[in-house]
């Protein structure tokens, strides 16, 4: 499977806050056969509550000449691993990885946006050149 362009921007990120990447990629397996492959698994200790935050991150990174094709793709991708990780992986937590340009491109202002709420989409909007993450949407 090809990682997508921005794929060690942000695993590297991740890393710098803290996470540790446990898988890359996370495989999600049901009777011994692979069903999806998401690009990374990471966890971290939540030190308070002295348990472990895992999360699932499907990185995207919105380059081609139609983003709105991209997001299409991005959400049904989405989706299906979202339902895979309900089925067979209830301890993680899956998010949607945006660079900040797509995130913040006019196609995303109304109807995108609306379908990020609709469907909880949990997402993590990136900034390239920055090399942090501007937003987490839980």
């Amino acid at each position: 499977m090809a990682k997508d362009i921005f794929h060690n921007h942000v695993k590297q990120i991740l890393i710098n806050e803290g996470w540790e990447i446990t898988h890359d990629p996370y495989r999600i397996e049901e009777k011994g056969v692979k069903v999806y492959e998401i690009d990374l698994g990471a966890e971290r200790l939540i030190t308070a509550e002295r348990d472990t935050e895992k999360i699932a991150v499907e990185v995207k990174s919105f380059t081609n000449d139609s983003t709105i094709n991209d997001f299409h793709g991005a959400l049904g991708q989405y989706l299906n691993y979202k339902v895979g990780l309900d089925t067979l992986d209830t301890n993680r937590t899956l998010y949607l990885a945006m660079p900040l340009k797509a995130y913040n491109h006019p196609w995303n202002l109304s109807l995108v946006r609306k379908s990020i709420e609709i469907y909880d989409i949990k997402l993590i909007v990136y900034a390239i050149k920055e090399e942090k993450f501007e937003l987490w949407r839980k």
